[in-house]
């Protein structure tokens, strides 16, 4: 088949983009030709033939921006300005999908939480039009939803939370939700009496993953640090949810020199740099700014050297020379991270984290030192001290861990899980 994928933003390190590659490479693998339309291609090469780019559709879009900031952040005593927006430029993105559905042949439709989270308005009432129209089979990939980002998509206006109750989520009969996890199906069950098919988060086990080389054996020193510390790694973007302070609290209890903490993530998603200038805040109060670096500026998603030719690694090289990996979320929507380090065969430092940890991932047996709340506590961090001091105790953890990985959320898992959405979304369309 020809398989059409619809996403805001492509090829950088967020875990729709990532998630949405590791889907491109098993579907691949299955025979399908895929096709993709985004509003940005972001650290990658375009292919021509096979990749369209729409800049109506880029989250950071003039468009986009102006109708968020006047629906959300910003809002005009009258919203009709904003309606006719809304409406004038989702036509023109309604537009540009069908050509590329006609001119592609597209025989089913992937919308990577386009039709999920009103974070970009225009787009996701243009896929509702697209899909409705053409009616096309159609698997919304729900990575999160309106509802569990707290008051960030309630509007004071009225008719601005009616637009975004009618079209988010996608809806429509010719369509099927692949969410990420158990909460989210049932909650699609309970308010829209929608069904789904829970589809992890994976990762390919069948490559190598987060090993030592001699490309990232002196990483450290590209930091500051000595090559023989200890090094705790952060391998997320800095914002809020992902409890990054906990990790540095967890530092300062450690209260030895020669463990380091390592964040790969940039901030370029926190707003106002809010949370980054508290992080930096916490480091100063703490006097832990000898012990912690923000390094996301040598990282690339695939490692590739910038323009300038100077030398950038990847996530692997990241998770290579870790001692441990710090995941302190409050909330995710399911945890690219976690299943990285399990990979990468790292010991994992958790928060039991909503909604997702332990219905979705923790009761399948993982073992790590797991906090409630983050909190802290004496028994928690000398748990976790054992690890840090201990290779021998660390590697049988990281041993165990994989063959649990593998077995869960592997790449056979989602082939089987993508033969299953399919299926049900030819059936949804009466193809």
């Amino acid at each position: 088949m020809n398989i059409g994928i619809i996403i805001g933003r492509i090829g950088g390190a967020d875990g729709v983009a990532l998630e949405t590659e590791k889907w491109i490479d098993v579907l691949r693998s299955m025979g399908h030709s895929i096709y993709i339309l985004s509003g940005q291609f972001q650290e990658r090469q375009m292919d021509m033939k096979t990749e369209t780019l729409v800049c109506e559709m880029s989250f950071f879009s003039p468009e986009s921006f102006w109708s968020q900031k006047k629906a959300f952040f910003y809002p005009e005593t009258d919203p009709q300005e904003l309606i006719e927006h809304l409406n004038l430029y989702s036509k023109v993105i309604y537009k540009k999908i069908l050509n590329w559905i006609g001119e592609k042949k597209i025989d089913l439709i992937i919308s990577e939480n386009a039709s999920a989270l009103p974070s970009h308005l225009e787009m996701g009432l243009a896929v509702n039009k697209a899909v409705h129209k053409c009616g096309l089979p159609t698997i919304t990939h729900d990575h999160d939803f309106a509802w569990e980002r707290g008051d960030r998509y309630v509007s004071p206006h009225k008719d601005i939370n009616e637009f975004v109750s009618a079209v988010f989520p996608l809806r429509a009969p010719n369509s099927i939700h692949a969410v990420i996890n158990t909460h989210a199906k049932n909650t699609l069950l309970e308010r829209f009496q929608r069904e789904s098919v829970n589809v992890p988060n994976v990762m390919d086990f069948s490559k190598s993953f987060g090993v030592q080389n001699q490309k990232n054996e002196k990483l450290a020193e590209h930091i500051g640090f000595k090559n023989d510390d200890l090094f705790l790694y952060q391998v997320t973007r800095i914002v809020r949810r992902k409890g990054i302070e906990t990790a540095i609290k967890l530092l300062h209890e450690l209260n030895d020199k020669k463990i380091k903490l390592i964040i790969t993530g940039n901030y370029a998603d926190d707003s106002g740099s809010a949370y980054y200038n508290e992080l930096v805040n916490q480091i100063h109060e703490l006097r832990l700014g000898e012990q912690v670096g923000f390094a996301y500026h040598l990282f690339h998603n695939k490692g590739l050297s910038n323009s300038n030719g100077e030398e950038r690694f990847s996530l692997s090289d990241a998770y290579a020379r870790a001692t441990a990996c710090t995941y302190f979320s409050i909330y995710e929507g399911f945890g690219n991270a976690f299943v990285e380090a399990v990979l990468a065969k790292r010991p994992v430092f958790v928060n039991n984290y909503e909604p997702v940890y332990m219905p979705d991932i923790g009761t399948r047996g993982f073992k790590t030192v797991m906090i409630e709340n983050s909190d802290l506590t004496e028994e928690s961090v000398k748990d976790m001290s054992e690890v840090i001091y201990n290779p021998g105790l660390a590697e049988e953890i990281a041993l165990y861990n994989f063959e649990l990985g593998k077995k869960y959320f592997s790449y056979d898992t989602l082939r089987e899980k993508l033969e299953e959405v399919i299926r049900l979304a030819k059936t949804a369309a009466g193809a």
